[in-house]
């Protein structure tokens, strides 16, 4: 039997898209569907959703919960990542507070940033961990990462992993549907083209039946600017360095160094930025969990639609070689010339029983690429001081990212640092 697994299956609202779009895909019937999560309650609640799924859609897939890893990938196929390392309590909380003792405030904080350097140095050992053994009982398996930060995560089971790993997130697939929303425009029949690194994917060309759509498009984002909306950054660089940005504006608030500044606290009501945006959404879903988990886990009429997310779709080309267009993160091999060839990168890739063939974009135009380069300089050091153990490299890492140092002195960084790694403790390894 054939076997797809899944890892962080206690995020069983992510498990239900994802699986359940597994149950209703043709080409998938007779599957297993191995769950793994290191918290048995989540776990329980996860296989009991998705049972009630089976019995509603008559699907043949079989699920089955796992509390080894091991043996939950052992003969996949297939895998899916969507874990959490250390979770809102303690970790994020970590990641927000100690930074703002320094007059260091983010949005998100799980890209780039103080907050996404510390997450990816606890969550690489983790991710490690998972490819040992992947290469020992599923070497041939195809992982799907979800987990962020995707690109160094991406980047580091590829590179030190030794596992074919594709990062998928929804930016790419929002992108042209949620501009043309908050400009008014109609999405029906526009052909775009986007490639750049996962976050800060470029809108390279976007056209109906022909024309191109940017003069329009910034015709009316220099119109939307006048007014308060949620999507004022992402407008303003546009309007500035050309190109639209595959992810949301408090994203993109916290990638560069212009929009949160303790010395323009102005910046944050003009650009309408969202300080603390993360931890509010982590509240907001422990306390939404709480009150639909009853009717998720024990409704025994749990019905399920396919969405849209890729991973089924992914599943579905490389079964019965039809192929299928993604937006996938994949390793720099030339790809985008005009970035570093260490870098994951996000382009257009082709899917079908080959496996995930990723497609030649060229240069990007080079403001695109030097706004890119900005935050895969953070990246790579991010993953040398997770590789080497040497603490100098988070230190480096940090000093390079372009929000923290346009913020705080060299001497400040590196003690926000200390103070990060301190308060960090047992989720951390230790740095020499």
């Amino acid at each position: 039997m054939s076997k797809i697994t899944f890892l962080g299956a206690g995020s069983t609202v992510f498990a239900k898209n994802v699986l359940g779009d597994c149950m209703l895909t043709p080409a998938l019937q007779g599957f297993e569907l191995a769950l793994f999560d290191i918290n048995e309650e989540r776990l329980k609640d996860s296989e009991n959703m998705l049972n009630n799924i089976k019995q509603t859609t008559g699907s043949a897939c079989t699920v089955k919960a796992y509390t080894n890893r091991k043996e939950a990938l052992r003969g996949a196929k297939y895998i899916v990542n969507a874990i959490q390392v250390g979770g809102y309590d303690p970790c994020t909380i970590t990641d927000f507070e100690i930074p703002k003792k320094y007059g260091l405030r983010q949005t998100i904080a799980d890209t780039v940033g103080i907050g996404g350097l510390f997450r990816n140095l606890r969550t690489i050992p983790v991710m490690l961990d998972f490819a040992e053994d992947v290469r020992e009982v599923c070497p041939d398996a195809w992982f799907l990462n979800y987990t962020n930060p995707m690109a160094v995560l991406t980047n580091v089971m590829n590179t030190y992993g030794g596992v074919r790993t594709v990062g998928l997130c929804h930016s790419v697939q929002a992108c042209i549907p949620e501009l043309f929303k908050n400009l008014d425009m109609n999405p029906e029949g526009v052909q775009a083209k986007i490639a750049g690194i996962n976050h800060m994917a470029w809108l390279l060309e976007v056209s109906k039946d022909g024309v191109d759509l940017y003069p329009e498009i910034k015709r009316r984002a220099a119109e939307k600017q006048k007014e308060k909306h949620h999507d004022m950054v992402r407008l303003e660089m546009m309007l500035k360095f050309g190109y639209y940005i595959t992810e949301s504006s408090e994203h993109n608030a916290e990638y560069h160094p212009y929009f949160i500044k303790k010395n323009y606290p102005e910046l944050i009501e003009r650009f309408n930025i969202p300080l603390d945006e993360y931890p509010r959404r982590c509240i907001y879903q422990i306390e939404s969990w709480k009150m639909m988990r009853d009717e998720l886990v024990n409704d025994k009429n749990l019905t399920h639609k396919r969405s849209h997310e890729y991973a089924s779709y992914i599943f579905e080309a490389m079964e019965t070689g039809v192929p299928i267009k993604i937006g996938g993160n994949v390793m720099n091999t030339g790809l985008i010339p005009n970035l570093p060839v260490e870098a994951c990168v996000e382009v257009p890739c082709l899917v079908d029983r080959s496996g995930v063939t990723p497609t030649y974009v060229g240069n990007l135009p080079p403001q695109a690429a030097a706004l890119n380069r900005t935050n895969i300089n953070t990246q790579l050091l991010t993953i040398e001081a997770a590789i080497t153990r040497k603490r100098e490299h988070i230190y480096h890492a940090a000093m390079l990212d372009p929000h923290t140092s346009a913020e705080l002195s060299i001497d400040d960084i590196v003690s926000l640092c200390d103070d990060l790694i301190e308060a960090h403790g047992d989720w951390l390894p230790k740095y020499s």
